[in-house]
């Protein structure tokens, strides 16, 4: 998730059970908290471009790190702002993690991935019920925990929280119904899907993209949940074969274990890029959701040495009536 709407669910949880003179302490320190378990991303290599997707949310958002990462952020934040505001340590630590713990579970809400049961299995869980920006959740997050601190009421916090949750349960329902309507869609086809996922797509839940799996390909459709359904029908790629996609990498080269490192990232939805054969996409992501045009992909390069990585590219081009197009998904238009 984004990291305001990571903050401010961070400050909401310790706000909602503090006394309210510590309403602007604990908001503070659990906003602080709440978007800290993210500097895994600095965790980078120059020489390894897909070093950070290994890292990225792996045991900083495990549900077994969640006190030892509020202690960290206690031990650096108490002395610089806990201590000057009158709390005990103790009470820092308190708010500190209350707010860190909010962390992996929202991002789980999300359809990134989240090792939440790092060391113990490396499954990215990813429940699907909410984009990684949505100011509709976002927004009254922020007011409740403004009105908390400056009415010194935790009550404002605990509407926010209810909020949250609630709006955690619509996505859930909407995810749940956009998938009913991929199944559908499939079966219209004459299909019978290895697997299914709805995502929703950029910043709201009202419009979702299905994703099924074949035998040989993966199928992308936009669908309109809820209100007023509709099905914007799309794209399909074959899945990746390397042998037949690209039979001049050495299977025992770097760059094709990065592809597996891919694979496993993308949960196995890669596949080759319809316009650069020597990309592979993960399948799962795109601007406008019923595209196989991807948000980030690898490229690998003939005649690399044996030892060379592939490079990690991030494609975010809002261009070409794209922004308009998503706008009449969601209008129905």
């Amino acid at each position: 998730m984004d990291p305001l709407s990571q903050g401010l669910l961070g400050a909401a949880l310790p706000q909602s059970s503090a006394a309210g003179r510590y309403a602007v302490s604990a908001g503070l320190l659990g906003f602080l908290a709440g978007m800290s378990a993210d500097l895994d991303v600095l965790i980078r290599s120059s020489s390894d471009p897909l070093l950070f997707l290994e890292y990225h949310r792996q045991f900083t958002h495990s549900l077994i790190f969640i006190p030892f990462g509020g202690l960290i952020c206690a031990l650096v934040l108490h002395f610089a702002i806990g201590r000057r505001r009158g709390l005990s340590f103790y009470q820092s630590w308190l708010f500190c993690t209350l707010g860190y713990a909010t962390h992996a579970m929202l991002d789980a809400c999300t359809t990134y991935g989240t090792m939440l049961f790092w060391p113990f299995s490396d499954v990215r869980i990813a429940w699907n019920t909410i984009s990684i920006i949505d100011p509709l959740f976002t927004l009254p997050l922020l007011l409740g925990v403004v009105l908390a601190a400056l009415r010194r009421r935790p009550l404002y916090a605990q509407i926010a929280l209810v909020w949250a949750l609630g709006y955690m349960a619509l996505g859930l329902w909407q995810r749940n119904e956009a998938m009913a309507m991929g199944r559908d869609i499939a079966v219209q086809r004459g299909h019978e899907p290895i697997r299914l996922e709805a995502k929703p797509s950029f910043a709201n839940v009202l419009v979702w993209k299905v994703v099924y799996e074949t035998d040989d390909r993966f199928y992308v459709d936009a669908v309109r949940a809820g209100i007023a359904p509709r099905v914007f029908e799309g794209d399909s790629v074959q899945k990746l074969n390397i042998d037949r996609d690209m039979p001049w990498l050495d299977r025992a080269s770097q760059q094709a274990k990065d592809i597996e490192r891919f694979r496993w990232f993308s949960n196995g939805y890669i596949a080759r890029d319809p316009l650069h054969d020597n990309r592979v996409i993960d399948v799962r992501y795109s601007m406008i959701p019923n595209e196989v045009a991807p948000l980030w992909s690898i490229e690998l390069h003939r005649g690399a040495k044996e030892g060379d990585h592939a490079d990690y590219l991030v494609h975010r081009d809002s261009g070409g009536g794209r922004v308009e197009r998503l706008w009449s998904m969601l209008t129905g238009e």
